[in-house]
């Protein structure tokens, strides 16, 4: 017989607890677990029987298949999906309310109909009106995409069966829900179930499913974390408030390159492509200031280069600041550290600011060469030559780390004429003349 209980889920992880706690125990935050009521069986009748299915196996050489592919007609994001949607899919876009998440699908679906492919739009936080005119001031509503609004995960199953689309996007999967769930639409076990009924929808019928996703304060997907991992692709819409660029980041991909990017910038027509970003990112740049330095860096399998500032004052409280954009906090105090006891930077007295031009998030430790230097030169007040980039890691003892893909760096920097390079030993044979190519070992080497 069934009988309805309560759980708790924690909202942030999805960890299930059988009492109600001010904190989860799994991921430590605070006020996230939430009460649900699930049916469970407690008895199975003796004389029943197993409906299992004999599983066959394949060698890996017979298990191969072709992936088909469609074209988005979107330079940017085909790059970041691996060249197009595969086939039989599933495709999570998280990013902050007003980023672009619902205008950048719009676009792709409008440019796969052109195609001759069935494209589904269904949201479940607008009507069909407010898409109509969203593509009316992008100009796509002569598109052959079809609109629908509902929320209900069984009715559009259905309704999948009957239409046999190409492309389906869902907007949002917060906002779905399984009747047979006993919990409101957003809560864990409705993001789940919803999900999962959806993605084994596309597997079986073979359509491409691309799900928009809220995220918390902390920029995460909401709902269960294990939303990420039901999915092949999960792609996060970056982007500072203040700036008309944003970047579309490929954080798990099963079909190409993790960590790959795409460039857009926000115009009235909607999301535009940037064909060349390592130029729009430092176009900016002030040759005759101290503490800029020009960093090569690589996202993905991109290389790009971004301006890196920095401003060192005198600090008139005990404890001087230390801010930071776009860069890891705890990677700029650990620089500073390594200056002041290896090096012999007095930095104790100084506030620190450091910036990444553009509002682009760097994750990378091959920046840590470029942020040293742009602090010693704001220490010194000395202009750095506006034709040089930098790149290394930095380790604990002052010695610079090789970091990978030095040559790509390096052309992408000639192209656009820099002409002089300060990095560690290179491995590879460098497309910049050995006299311009000035090599580090230690920290120190940048004092003199």
């Amino acid at each position: 017989m069934a009988k309805t209980q309560a759980q708790y889920v924690c909202n942030s992880c999805g960890a299930v607890t059988s009492k109600w706690a001010g904190k989860c125990d799994s991921c430590n935050v605070w006020g996230s677990i939430s009460e649900e009521p699930v049916s469970q069986v407690f008895s199975i009748s003796k004389g029943a029987k197993s409906s299992s299915k004999k599983i066959e196996f394949h060698s890996l050489a017979s298990a191969e298949e072709n992936l088909k592919r469609l074209d988005t007609s979107i330079e940017e994001l085909n790059r970041v999906l691996g060249g197009g949607l595969v086939t039989g899919s599933a495709t999570l876009v998280g990013g902050d309310p007003g980023i672009g998440k619902s205008t950048i699908l719009l676009q792709m679906v409008a440019q796969i109909a052109t195609q001759g492919h069935k494209c589904l739009y269904i949201t479940g936080e607008e009507s069909v009106g407010q898409v109509s005119l969203r593509a009316k001031r992008l100009g796509l509503d002569s598109a052959e995409v079809e609109l629908a609004s509902a929320t209900n995960v069984d009715d559009i199953i259905a309704a999948l069966r009957i239409s046999k689309p190409k492309v389906v996007i869902i907007d949002s999967i917060q906002t779905m829900f399984v009747p047979s769930v006993e919990s409101s639409p957003g809560t864990v076990s409705q993001v789940r179930f919803s999900a999962h009924e959806l993605i084994n929808a596309a597997k079986s019928q073979g359509f491409c499913l691309v799900l928009v996703g809220h995220v918390t304060k902390d920029g995460q997907i909401a709902g269960p974390r294990v939303l990420e991992h039901m999915v092949d692709t999960v792609l996060y819409f970056e982007g500072e408030k203040g700036y008309n660029f944003r970047i579309l980041r490929a954080v798990k991909n099963r079909f190409g390159p993790a960590n790959e990017i795409g460039v857009f910038e926000m115009q009235e027509k909607g999301l535009v492509e940037v064909k060349n970003p390592s130029s729009f990112f430092i176009s900016g740049k002030s040759n005759n200031v101290s503490g800029s330095v020009i960093y090569a860096g690589l996202e993905g399998t991109r290389p790009i280069l971004v301006e890196i500032q920095a401003l060192v004052s005198p600090s008139f409280i005990p404890t001087p600041r230390r801010a930071v954009v776009g860069w890891d906090a705890n990677r700029l105090a650990m620089i500073i550290a390594v200056l002041q006891t290896r090096c012999g930077v007095k930095l104790y007295d100084k506030e620190i600011y450091l910036n990444v031009a553009g509002g682009i998030k760097l994750t990378e430790p091959a920046a840590d060469l470029a942020v040293a230097a742009a602090i010693i030169s704001a220490v010194e007040s000395k202009v750095i030559p506006a034709n040089t980039v930098y790149f290394g890691e930095v380790g604990l003892s002052g010695e610079i780390r090789p970091v990978s893909q030095s040559v790509p760096r390096l052309k992408e920097a000639k192209k656009l004429g820099f002409t002089n390079a300060v990095t560690p030993k290179l491995s590879e044979k460098s497309p910049i003349e050995h006299e311009e190519l000035v090599h580090v070992s230690q920290l120190q080497m940048l004092l003199k």
